[in-house]
């Protein structure tokens, strides 16, 4: 993967990040409109530049580490259309990633690799994003383990429940 691509995907999982954490602070949220809550996932919508871009986001429901302290933790599935992007799956881990590590993701019997990049991860390719959306559409659960700077192993578990209809709700909001 490029440096160029990498720092493309860091700048758009930072914009996801950003419009959700200003979704909890209502000063800052103009534009962004909450689609709903569907089960443990919620979905929005926003304005990029002038173009529609809708993510959907969670958080884990349980969370393993020997860490003393740790920001914020998210899933997020990102279309941006006018760009031609759609189901980009990033996780954001709440601390800077371990140099030249992975996140392995595992939904199910699947697994995968994910490149890390300061506090996100992102899958490879557009044809493990599409894989990742399909394995989180039809699981029930998902975890994923990172390794921070400091060597700290972490597991996040994620619910999947409400994963379908809150994608659904992104797809028909950004025309898909």
């Amino acid at each position: 993967m490029t440096l160029l691509l990498r720092f493309s995907l860091l700048s758009a999982a930072a914009a996801v990040v950003s419009v959700f954490l200003a979704w909890s602070h209502p000063a800052a949220s103009q534009g962004i409109q909450r689609l709903g809550d569907f089960g443990d996932w919620s979905a929005y919508q926003f304005t990029e530049n002038g173009n529609v871009a809708c993510y959907m986001a969670s958080t884990p429901t349980a969370a393993k580490g020997d860490y003393t302290k740790r920001g914020e933790v998210f899933s997020i599935v990102t279309h941006r259309p006018s760009e031609s992007r759609r189901d980009e799956v990033s996780f954001i881990a709440g601390y800077t990633h371990k140099k030249d590590s992975w996140v392995q993701v595992a939904i199910g019997d699947e697994a995968f690799k994910l490149f890390t990049q300061s506090d996100g991860a992102w899958a490879p390719d557009k044809e493990a994003d599409a894989a990742l959306v399909a394995a989180m559409i039809k699981g029930s659960g998902m975890m994923v383990k990172g390794t921070s700077t400091r060597g700290t192993e972490t597991t996040d578990t994620y619910s999947l429940k409400g994963f379908t209809k809150a994608y659904k709700a992104i797809n028909k909001a950004c025309g898909l």
